[in-house]
């Protein structure tokens, strides 16, 4: 299990706004700058930024400085940590599913006879 809960949060939290969801899947073909982050969603270098800062925070990115350019690049270990705390709750999820299933299932037998 994860053993830094406060990292984990910050993932989340940085995952619940669809802007910086949207950031981390344009980061996952490569790096881009922060001015190719806010291009899609039609923000301001300094919004974005402010998003960039978020998603730093939580160390799912890393940004450096280049002339004028600040280069963004994706850091896959948080993710991996929130996919792992995610996964602790599958078995939950997929007993819940193959109850459903069953269920579904019962009541098309029924409604055929």
């Amino acid at each position: 299990m994860v053993e830094d809960q406060k990292e984990v949060d910050r993932v989340f939290h940085a995952l619940s706004n669809q802007t910086r969801r949207g950031m981390v899947r344009q980061l996952s073909g490569g790096e881009c700058s922060v001015g190719d982050l806010a291009r899609p969603t039609r923000m301001s270098f300094a919004a974005a930024s402010k998003h960039v800062q978020v998603l730093e925070k939580a160390g799912m990115v890393n940004r450096r400085v280049e002339g004028r350019q600040h280069i963004c690049s994706l850091r896959p270990d948080p993710l991996r940590e929130a996919s792992e705390w995610l996964s602790f709750y599958e078995k939950f999820w997929a007993g819940n599913l193959d109850r459903l299933a069953r269920v579904v299932e019962a009541d098309m037998k029924k409604e055929k006879k």
